[in-house]
């Protein structure tokens, strides 16, 4: 939003900000009935009486659900208590059949964790205060029905499905920072495959906590909880609104309420949606139809081993082991399927660096145009190693090894095949390379006499037209060798 507070006025309040992170469980059926959490089937189709709340069933928890759990627990360095149960969350709205949710509260699955985030070219460990498992609620659909200016439809497909909830420490002080710490914990979510983290389906949500208060002050100001926050641009966008609206309340000698508030894609801002609710509000007591959770040490093991590597480990291990900055580690090791790509390409032969090069360039600009998620299916990593291997050693040139890259790209055929169908190979023989430099120079006279007379700029015309003639095909040393020789008259 454009601010109207001065530079001088926001630097004197320093803001306080926490999110709580909601992130759907990997599983195929629901975390206490055998219903599909699969997306997109028709509305109210993937429903039981258990997930609808009718009277006389009875819960039954999903132990792959409680396994990823501990695994995103383990993963945020979290300390995964032996006991924890479910509870009650009562409150009445009508996307939560039962009248109440299935949650933890006092006792939660997980506690006193941690993340570490770079940002700035520092480090910071932001402070997690628990995880702790829970249902989804239903989805409320409040348009794109004739009569929704009146009417509220309820699709209970998704009441059910499994989260965990991610509560961080009032760790972090600036948008920015939120961005990066939501952005780090999503890839270690994804690396571990706790959740697809599609933010598009719901399946990552972030509420965010935050106040200001002025800088050097010790104490918390009063906080505001912020909804809707469903990608990193509008967390961003609604944490900067939010604390430049509470800082010109602050200035104006008006006090901030307590409350939760919505950010209002549209528009821009946030809005009041509601009073902030305390823990009393929703009257939790333990949920009598479900046993406490009991995971002992054999089986924290156990899924502590099968742990894969994480981003943070996987970026310091690139740039140890294959001597690459810190930016190309952090691109190549976006996704895991990524990391695992350019690992095999350099294992097949590939210099790292140059490895590197082709995966950012070429390679990430063409899947995205294409559309396309899965670089293995396009370019093998034995294949790319191969491509790159012939145009280090000077069998084709780089220009050529690109148009190479992009015939492969397209059909799957290997670079050896396409080279020698299209005559790609790489032009070293200095007469015909002389012959091609002659002739572009009778048809430029003009630039041929600027050359002589001081401008070597004109230099770089003639190359291109070198280059151009050849396919890219000609040997780049060469041609600029011969280029300087023969207009050195």
């Amino acid at each position: 939003m454009e601010s109207g507070i001065s530079p001088d006025v926001l630097a004197r309040y320093e803001a306080i900000i926490g999110l709580e992170v909601h992130a759907q469980l990997k599983t195929a059926s629901k975390i206490f009935c055998a219903c599909s959490t699969r997306f997109g089937d028709p509305p109210n189709s993937n429903v039981c009486p258990v997930c609808l709340g009718l009277p006389g069933t009875l819960p039954v928890i999903n132990r792959r659900a409680v396994e990823l759990a501990v695994r995103a627990s383990l993963a945020l360095n979290a300390q995964v208590q032996e006991r924890s149960r479910f509870a009650r969350k009562n409150y009445f709205y009508p996307d939560l059949p039962k009248g109440y949710q299935i949650s933890m509260y006092e006792l939660p699955l997980a506690t006193a964790g941690w993340l570490e985030i770079e940002f700035d070219g520092q480090v910071k460990r932001i402070g997690i205060t628990r995880l702790h498992m829970e249902e989804d609620a239903a989805k409320a659909l409040h348009e794109g029905f004739p009569d929704s200016d009146r009417a509220t439809y309820i699709d209970y497909n998704r009441c059910g499905t499994p989260l965990v909830e991610i509560v961080s420490e009032p760790d972090l002080r600036t948008p920015a920072e939120a961005q990066a710490y939501l952005e780090e914990l999503k890839q270690t979510l994804e690396y571990i495959e706790v959740s697809d983290c599609n933010m598009e389906e719901g399946s990552l949500r972030c509420d965010a906590n935050v106040s200001v208060r002025p800088r050097g002050d010790g104490k918390f100001g009063t906080k505001t909880e912020v909804k809707n926050l469903n990608s990193f641009r509008y967390l961003a966008r609604a944490l900067e609104y939010e604390i430049e609206r509470q800082i010109a309340a602050l200035e104006q000698g008006e006090r901030i309420l307590q409350e939760t508030r919505l950010w209002n894609v549209a528009a821009g801002r946030t809005e009041t949606m509601r009073s902030k609710e305390h823990a009393h509000d929703y009257r939790y007591f333990p949920e009598p139809d479900l046993l406490p959770v009991m995971i002992d040490a054999v089986w924290k093991q156990e899924i502590l081993e099968a742990m894969p590597e994480l981003p943070a480990a996987k970026r310091k291990r690139f740039v140890a082991e294959y001597g690459l900055t810190g930016y190309d580690a952090r691109v190549l090791s976006a996704t895991r399927e990524l990391a695992d790509y350019f690992e095999a390409v350099a294992g097949a032969g590939a210099a790292a660096k140059s490895a590197a090069n082709w995966i950012e360039g070429e390679l990430l600009r063409r899947l995205k145009e294409s559309g396309s998620a899965t670089p293995a299916e396009r370019i093998a990593p034995a294949e790319l190693a191969a491509l790159i291997g012939r145009v280090e050693s000077g069998e084709i040139t780089a220009a050529s090894g690109k148009r190479v890259f992009a015939r492969m790209f397209e059909t799957g055929e290997p670079a050896a095949k396409i080279i020698e169908a299209e005559g790609f190979g790489q032009i070293s023989d200095s007469g015909e390379i002389e012959r091609v430099v002659r002739e572009i120079m009778e048809r430029e006279p003009g630039n041929v006499a600027k050359y002589r007379a001081g401008n070597e700029g004109v230099l770089k015309f003639f190359v291109g037209q070198v280059m151009r003639a050849t396919r890219g095909q000609a040997n780049p040393q060469l041609v600029n060798e011969t280029v300087k020789r023969l207009l050195a008259g």
